[in-house]
């Protein structure tokens, strides 16, 4: 078990995004800190019940200063995303705010239950690449009733990384020039990643629209799809692909 120190500061850091709403278009790469934590399978819902009672804080109290998004997958990590704008922003903390609105043995007490449900957490950053992602209407992260998520991993080496690039580009090209309706925003690890990677995000209804929306895509693209996708795939280091879901209801922004 974590010390009440740690996880003091594991919840501080989890509140610590900026202002500013992340459905909106990204004119520049918006890079996000990422707080993963990897819930043990029986504790879900004692997890997502203390979760949910921060929530409960964070609006009663109307912290401002609180702004994130959250997704799970189905190997049962749950990922808070929020964006920064620099290094700096790691150290900004809201903690003593909410804790003396909230008091903070009844903090204590929660945060003490939180250290229960996971054994194994991280936080890293990444960043989007505005270049790369096709969503003509412009980035959002969360279209509107499209909370199911299909997360692509296409990790890449430093010697090719440069020609990753250039294939995912050329990937990006042939869905615009065919008109696709399948969109996605790709992600560019950094600073704690475990390993370099680009992360691909396609946002569907539910998995029978995310399917039906595949065979579409690849009737459309055909054979010059499947060349430009063998090109990009033959170039990767390794690929994984993880199946998750949008959380608005764990979801925080002081606009709330």
């Amino acid at each position: 078990m974590k010390t009440l120190k740690q996880s003091l500061i594991l919840c501080a850091m989890i509140l610590l995004i900026p202002l500013g709403s992340m459905a909106q278009d990204m004119a520049k790469n918006q890079s996000f800190w990422v707080h993963e934590d990897v819930v043990k399978p029986g504790m879900i819902s004692e997890y997502e019940a203390v979760c949910k009672e921060l929530l409960g804080h964070l609006n009663t109290h109307n912290i401002q200063e609180a702004n994130f998004i959250v997704t799970n997958t189905a190997d049962n990590r749950y990922l808070y995303v929020g964006p920064i704008d620099n290094m700096a922003d790691l150290d900004n903390s809201i903690f003593t705010s909410l804790a003396e609105k909230m008091g903070k043995e009844n903090m204590n007490a929660l945060f003490n239950r939180m250290d229960k449900c996971y054994d194994v957490e991280h936080d890293y950053i990444i960043t989007i690449d505005n270049d790369l992602s096709y969503q003509p209407g412009g980035i959002n992260q969360t279209p509107e009733g499209e909370n199911y998520r299909k997360f692509h991993y296409l990790y890449v080496t430093p010697g090719n990384r440069a020609m990753v690039k250039e294939k995912m580009k050329a990937v990006k090209d042939m869905f615009a020039s065919k008109g696709s309706k399948v969109y996605y925003r790709v992600y560019r690890s950094g600073f704690g990643t475990r390993g370099e990677f680009y992360m691909v995000a396609v946002a569907a209804k539910d998995p029978l629209d995310y399917a039906q929306k595949a065979m579409a895509n690849d009737a459309l693209l055909g054979e010059d799809g499947k060349k430009t996708m063998w090109d990009l795939f033959s170039n990767l280091l390794s690929y994984e692909e993880f199946v998750g879901q949008m959380r608005p209801d764990m979801a925080y922004s002081s606009s709330n």
